[in-house]
């Protein structure tokens, strides 16, 4: 009787303590209070990506190279004579020393003349940029100079003076183009479309029965309008990249210029 009294005070206090403290003792949180504290754990403890490891070591990378990378000035073309940096482009001569400067072949027919690379050049004087680049590159104004800068200047006036016949006449111009977009004009080539040969059969043979400079000049016209149409298709034919429809275009330019030159040495 008296085991069963001492145990039970004891039994009583192990329950007491093993008990959950009351509610009125724990924090409470809503659920989003939770959410949003383990959203701020992960957040304190995530990692960076690769990606984003891969992103910021190569900012670094930049940051660091814009502080050691050199002046802009000291990668610019400079004069074989007196070392000034380009002042402009093309740098065909030297602005200091008056220099011509040896032939950059990277340096395209339109970059020479200051134009965009575009078949369309209407309304650009040509001439007047041709003369002001044989101001300063045709030879006979070396003709004191050292041998390696009259060859300089022999090759430049011959570049600029191709450049300038090429531009300013629509056929060579057209197939300029081309060649600058990878395709070569075989200007050999004979025809091969039935309809076009039959053209020109008969219109070389209205050149041959023509009676006086009249009819000639009076063919001659026709074959300028079939230019103009034609050179407006090539135009359009490049402008939307069907480069196919362009070749076609500069053969049917390529015949009617022949007629012309045909007129031209009867005339």
């Amino acid at each position: 009787m008296w085991k069963r009294k001492l145990l039970s005070p004891i039994s009583t206090a192990l329950r007491r303590r093993s008990l959950p403290a009351p509610a009125s003792h724990l924090p409470i949180h809503s659920s989003s209070q939770l959410g949003s504290s383990r959203l701020s754990s992960r957040r304190e403890i995530r990692r960076p990506s690769g990606s984003e490891r891969c992103y910021l070591l190569e900012n670094l990378h930049l940051a660091s190279r814009s502080y050691c990378s050199q002046p802009a000035e000291d990668s610019a073309a400079r004069c074989w004579n007196c070392g000034s940096a380009a002042q402009s482009s093309p740098f065909l001569a030297c602005n200091s020393c008056r220099s011509v400067q040896p032939v950059d072949s990277s340096v395209d027919y339109f970059q020479i003349f200051g134009l965009e690379k575009k078949y369309e050049i209407d309304g650009i004087n040509l001439e007047g940029k041709y003369k002001d680049w044989q101001k300063k590159l045709h030879p006979d104004l070396v003709h004191t100079k050292s041998e390696r800068e009259k060859e300089y200047a022999a090759e430049q006036s011959a570049r600029v003076i191709d450049a300038y016949r090429t531009l300013s006449n629509p056929l060579p111009r057209a197939i300029y183009v081309l060649k600058l977009e990878g395709v070569n004009v075989d200007e050999e080539e004979t025809v091969s479309e039935p309809e076009l040969l039959t053209e020109i059969l008969e219109i070389r043979e209205a050149v041959e029965e023509a009676a006086d400079s009249q009819a000639l000049n009076q063919i001659r016209s026709q074959m300028e309008e079939k230019l103009k149409h034609w050179s407006k298709s090539f135009a359009n034919a490049i402008h939307c990249g069907k480069l196919e429809d362009a070749l076609v275009c500069v053969r049917r330019m390529k015949y009617y210029t022949r007629v012309n030159e045909q007129i031209t040495k009867k005339l």
